[in-house]
C-alpha cells in the first residue's frame, strides 16, 4: 500500500471574496482543508498525506507524523508539482491529488480510486452536468451534448511515475491533473463521482442551514366528564383535561416548543387565559396562527420529539392516530414525529392519575 495523498490548499481564493483565504474558513466547525486531512487519515489508505499551503502560520492544530505541510507555488499546477517532487524520495506507487475546496467527498470514493489504479494509470471521478451547456468560440455559440459531457472532480488518482513525468514537461497552466493525460492522448479511467463532492468557490457555497431548537412543556389536571384531547385527537377516557381551552397538552407543548425555537415568547402571550374569547378554544385553532408566523418567517420544522407523561391512557394504543393528526395539522411528514409514553412510577399527581403532562423538543430551520 504505497499510496500518497496530496491536498492543494495554497490558492488565493479570489472568487471567494474574503480577507481570509478560503481554505482556512470554518466549515462544519473545521477549517475547510481539515476535512480532507481527516478523511484521508480515517481511510487508512495512505503512507503520507501532504498539505501544500502558502501560509503555515494559519495552521493551528498539531497533526500526526504522517501529515507533512509544505509551501506551495503561485499557480495550482506549481503547487501540484511541488507536492509531487516532495514525495518522489519516498518512491510512491500511487498518488491522489485533491483540492482542499472539496470537503464533502467520501472515504468510499477514496477506496474506489485506489482500487482502480490496479488496472489503470489514471482514474478520475466525474458527474454528468445537470444544466444545458453552451460553448463559445469567438462570436459563435455551440450547444454541447449533455450526455457526452463530464464534470471532473477531485481527488484524482494516478500512477506516480506517469503523472510526475507529465508534470515536469508541462509549461502551461492546467486546471487539473487529468488535463495532462488528455493533452497527451493517454488513457483515463472515468468512474462515477459524487454529487455532494462539489467545489466551494463562492461565499454562498459555504452558507450552512441554521438550526434552532425549542422546548415546550404543559401540564393539566384531569377532571371527570370532560372530553380528552391529545394531539388534536379525541381519546376515549373517563376524564378530560382542565383548562381555559380544551387542555390538549401535546398541542400546547408543541406550540410552546415552536415559539421557543423562533424566540417568540410563549403560548400565554398569544392566548392569555383571562380572555373570554379564548374560553374552550380548540387547540388546533391555537396552532394555526403559530404556523402562520413560522411560514411568514421562512422557517420549516425538521422534527419533533414528544414525551407524553401519564399513567393512563396508554400511549401505545393511540400513538399512530395522534402522530397522523399531528402530521396533518403541522403539514409534516409522519416520519419526522416521534411520540413516547412515559410514566412517573405512581408518584405525585400524574402517578395518581390526576394529571397529564407533555414535553416537546422541536428543531426548525430557516
Amino acid at each position: 500500500m504505497n499510496n500518497y495523498f496530496i491536498i492543494l490548499a495554497s490558492g488565493q481564493s479570489k472568487r471567494f471574496n474574503s480577507n481570509k483565504p478560503k481554505q482556512f474558513i470554518k466549515y462544519k466547525n473545521k477549517a475547510l482543508f481539515e476535512h480532507s486531512i481527516d478523511k484521508a487519515i480515517s481511510s487508512k489508505l495512505f503512507k503520507k498525506i501532504i498539505l501544500v499551503i502558502n501560509d503555515k502560520k494559519q495552521i493551528k492544530n498539531k497533526f500526526p507524523k504522517n501529515i507533512k505541510i509544505i509551501k506551495g507555488g503561485k499557480e495550482r499546477s506549481d503547487s501540484s508539482l511541488i507536492g509531487l517532487k516532495y514525495i518522489k524520495k519516498f518512491k510512491p506507487n500511487n498518488v491522489l491529488i485533491h483540492d482542499a475546496a472539496r470537503p464533502n467527498f467520501s472515504i468510499k470514493l477514496l477506496k474506489k480510486l485506489v482500487n482502480s489504479l490496479r488496472n489503470n494509470k489514471a482514474t478520475i471521478p466525474v458527474i454528468k452536468p445537470k444544466d444545458s451547456i453552451k460553448y463559445k468560440i469567438k462570436n459563435q455559440l455551440f450547444n454541447l451534448n449533455r450526455e457526452n459531457s463530464f464534470l471532473t472532480q477531485t481527488p484524482q488518482a494516478f500512477k506516480f511515475k506517469e503523472l510526475y513525468n507529465l508534470s515536469l514537461k508541462q509549461k502551461n497552466k492546467i486546471q487539473d491533473e487529468a488535463t495532462l493525460f488528455i493533452e497527451n492522448n493517454l488513457n483515463i479511467k472515468f468512474i462515477n463521482g459524487e454529487n455532494d463532492n462539489s467545489k466551494i468557490t463562492f461565499k454562498e457555497d459555504i452558507k450552512q442551514t441554521k438550526n434552532y431548537f425549542g422546548i415546550g412543556f404543559d401540564i393539566h389536571r384531569l377532571i371527570k366528564d370532560k372530553k380528552l384531547y391529545l394531539g388534536g385527537v379525541q381519546i376515549p377516557f373517563h376524564s378530560g383535561l382542565k383548562g381555559h381551552s380544551d387542555g390538549d397538552v401535546i398541542l400546547h407543548a408543541v406550540i410552546d416548543g415552536l415559539l421557543g425555537a423562533m424566540r417568540k415568547k410563549d403560548i400565554g402571550t398569544f392566548f392569555p387565559d383571562n380572555k373570554n374569547k379564548f374560553k374552550n378554544i380548540r387547540s388546533p385553532k391555537m396552532l394555526t396562527p403559530i404556523l402562520e408566523i413560522l411560514n411568514r418567517n421562512n422557517f420549516y420544522i425538521n422534527n419533533l420529539d414528544i414525551n407524553l407523561i401519564c399513567e393512563q391512557p396508554k400511549v401505545s394504543k393511540h400513538r399512530d392516530k395522534i402522530i397522523k393528526s399531528l402530521s396533518s395539522l403541522l403539514n409534516l411528514d409522519k416520519e419526522l414525529i416521534n411520540l413516547k409514553g412515559k410514566t412517573v412510577e405512581k408518584l405525585g399527581l400524574i402517578g395518581k392519575e390526576k394529571a397529564i403532562a407533555c414535553e416537546v423538543i422541536c428543531s426548525i430551520s430557516q
